[in-house]
């Protein structure tokens, strides 16, 4: 008997962590490369916010990126180079596309930001794969 509850409680609690896990990879949502440049080429309005560092955005960003610098997006200084994208995002309805070098743990923090100040995370969607896998054509500052 005490085996058998013990069986159960360890797969109540493997059932209860993986819901969360899901619920946690589902928090944010991601666009390819492709389907970006696909919107691009077809002029669909978005709204691109790059927070790579000013070296990488020199070398190459995505055409009409807003250039913030925000990368690592740790610091209140980095938080304060979203705050002033924030005017134009609530303005508009658009998609928002958060470019950055890898599409991980900087961009996930962009998103939390902007959901924390009032963007809905429907419209938040994260460049897979970040800048550093981007095969298609940059612009140069």
């Amino acid at each position: 008997m005490k085996k058998r509850i013990l069986v159960l409680l360890i797969t109540w609690v493997a059932l209860a962590l993986g819901a969360s896990w899901a619920g946690a990879a589902d928090a944010y949502h991601y666009i390819q490369a492709k389907d970006l440049n696909d919107r691009l080429g077809a002029g669909s309005p978005m709204i691109i916010v790059d927070i790579c560092t000013k070296e990488q955005f020199a070398k190459g960003h995505v055409k009409g990126s807003i250039e913030t610098n925000a990368y690592p997006v740790k610091t209140d200084e980095e938080k304060a180079r979203l705050a002033e994208v924030l005017p134009k995002l609530k303005a508009s309805a658009d998609d928002v596309i958060v470019v950055c070098p890898k599409g991980g743990g900087g961009a996930k923090n962009t998103v939390d930001y902007y959901k924390a100040n009032g963007i809905d995370e429907k419209r938040l969607l994260i460049l897979e794969k970040g800048m550093t896998e981007w095969p298609y054509a940059t612009e140069k500052k």
